[in-house]
């Protein structure tokens, strides 16, 4: 990194943290510090709720999965925007109409104590542990990239975070995240358009997309029926559903970006926004991860984009044979060089054979090297079975360190951090007011003044920082971060929202059947992914209808052996 990437770097960051501090100081009650005072309007909601989704993960990962498999992961997303529909109707409404705080506050009052603290403990210990990823995410990539110490990066994350969260509350994580979203989408369109003319004179845009599509990354859609597939269409519109019903509807971290709204319409057009632009902002991220496929059709690229594990077998006693495999990686990417450009005269000649049969040779070529590739994994883990060897992750970063110019590359980083910490303020923002009102004060007998329940909550957003911090220092990298992500929340998201759905629409199922039957189903969930039962995406529709299913037979049992006897 040159001196001005550190310098737009560091500004970046320093600004934001300054920016959120200063223009969310002083919050006098607990409204005002949870709500925002309730003046949010919706361009604010609807970007605050898309970058408290889009962490560090998105765009360090998204990108390495569609350079690896292509644009099929947008599925995940197609149930976003019904989901979006069905939370507006149902869910805003009811949750202004009753003036809540929390999303958990309203099962209290529906069913009874023990279901609302049960909700909110399965959501601070699922938001616990994905806060700690968020920070984690970014920090092992650029540590193992950059040769930064992992646990340095974790705690500067932290700290940058806890600054602005704990002094503004919600405000602070809503203003400072327009702020973000611009970076990074400014950042993203930069790094699109600089692949673009990266790419050998005469290759176009639209000659770029054949040449991904000959090598099947343009694939959106696949309607298959196999449960075991994670990304189809018809997970997407179910499992998906479910996951953004859940998250959306029921995650405080979510919940409290739009309770904010100064009022329903406000509210409802912002997750509207969000319905609207999640998938073609997903989308293009994918894109730009197709395209740094593409430019690798043309520019060497390492055998295993992850410099630590490469470090790693190079000395170890399978170092030759890794050697030998890079040698030949160096021969695949010269024919692969050469068989791309050969597609591209054939396509400018027209000659429907000859296009046919240069596509054949491309993906021949690119079949050997993700065997070769496969091949260097298996090494990778001989060598050393802790170290990662799935390096998607690696992908997007290596590309902006190795390519983009200076003062870019410290704008992508700034993209990366900014993400992150956008998603762990909104995460933190959430774990302290859960804490603070659903569990301390509602079990705090003693009646204190709104000043105390503010002190608790910035106390308690101070306390998930340190455990955030501490979670990320000693995570482990899974086979992807945006993926980990998404099954933590897919293990408890359905349980919750069906509990939420029993509130909403089940008016004579009680708060036993509810806290026995979510109990039952957790404990179920959580066998099924750890056996593999299906795709973590199904266990979103599979916890949901579990634990409608179990609390309905037990309220109707319990019914029954209430029922008196009949007099004869």
């Amino acid at each position: 990194m040159d001196i001005l990437d550190w310098i737009v770097l560091g500004t970046t960051l320093f600004f934001i943290v300054v920016y959120g501090v200063w223009k969310t100081k002083g919050s006098k009650n607990v409204d005002d510090y949870v709500l925002g005072g309730h003046d949010a309007k919706w361009w604010t909601i609807g970007l605050s709720v898309m970058a408290t989704q889009a962490s560090a993960i998105t765009f360090l990962s998204t990108p390495g999965q569609a350079f690896h498999d292509g644009l099929g992961f947008v599925q995940f997303y197609l149930g976003l925007p019904l989901a979006m529909i069905f939370i507006c109707m149902v869910f805003i409404p009811i949750y202004r109409k009753l003036k809540v705080f929390t999303a958990y506050e309203m099962l209290e009052g529906r069913f009874d104590l023990k279901t609302r603290t049960l909700t909110a403990i399965l959501f601070l210990v699922q938001r616990g542990l994905a806060a700690g990823i968020t920070i984690f995410a970014p920090s092992i990539i650029l540590s193992a990239v950059l040769g930064w110490d992992l646990r340095t990066l974790n705690i500067i994350i932290g700290i940058l975070v806890i600054a602005y969260t704990v002094s503004g509350g919600t405000k602070a994580v809503s203003v400072t995240q327009k702020q973000q979203m611009f970076i990074i989408m400014v950042g993203m369109f930069f790094a699109f358009f600089f692949i673009l003319g990266s790419l050998p004179t005469g290759v176009s845009f639209g000659e770029a997309l054949k040449i991904a599509g000959a090598n099947n990354k343009l694939q959106i859609l696949d309607f298959s029926l196999d449960t075991q597939n994670r990304y189809t269409f018809w997970s997407g519109i179910t499992g998906g559903f479910f996951l953004a019903l859940a998250y959306f509807g029921t995650d405080q971290s979510q919940v409290q970006r739009y309770l904010s709204g100064e009022s329903i319409r406000e509210s409802q057009l912002g997750l509207i926004f969000n319905g609207v632009f999640k998938i073609p902002m997903q989308f293009f991220i994918l894109l730009v991860g197709v395209m740094v496929f593409v430019f690798y059709q043309y520019n060497p690229s390492p055998l295993n984009f992850n410099p630590a594990a490469t470090e790693v077998v190079l000395e170890s006693e399978h170092g030759e044979k890794y050697k030998a495999l890079e040698a030949g990686h160096l021969v695949l990417e010269r024919e692969k060089r050469m068989a791309q450009l050969a597609f591209s005269a054939a396509l400018e000649l027209k000659e429907y054979n000859t296009i046919i049969k240069a596509e054949q040779n491309i993906q021949k070529i690119n079949q050997q090297e993700r065997a070769n590739r496969e091949a260097a994994r298996d090494l990778i883990s001989k060598a050393d079975d802790s170290v990662e060897t799935n390096d998607k992750d690696y992908v997007f970063i290596h590309f902006i360190l190795k390519n983009l110019p200076n003062g870019l590359i410290g704008l992508l980083l700034a993209v990366i951090l900014s993400a992150a910490m956008s998603s762990t303020a909104s995460e933190l923002n959430a774990l302290g007011t859960i804490t603070a009102l659903d569990l301390y004060k509602r079990n705090k007998k003693k009646i204190m003044d709104e000043k105390h329940y503010v002190k608790a909550a910035k106390g308690f957003t101070l306390l998930w920082g340190v455990v955030a911090i501490s979670i990320a220092c000693v995570a482990n990298l899974f086979d992807n971060l945006i993926q980990l992500v998404n099954i933590i929340g897919s293990i408890f998201y359905g349980n919750v929202l069906g509990i939420f759905l029993l509130a909403f629409f089940f008016k004579y199922v009680k708060g036993d059947s509810v806290f026995i039957a979510a109990i039952v189903t957790q404990v179920i969930v959580i066998v099924g992914w750890y056996f593999d039962w299906m795709s973590y995406l199904w266990l979103n529709a599979f916890g949901c209808l579990l634990v409608i299913s179990l609390a309905l037979l037990m309220e109707t049992f319990d019914g029954f052996l209430r029922k008196p006897p009949i007099k004869s």
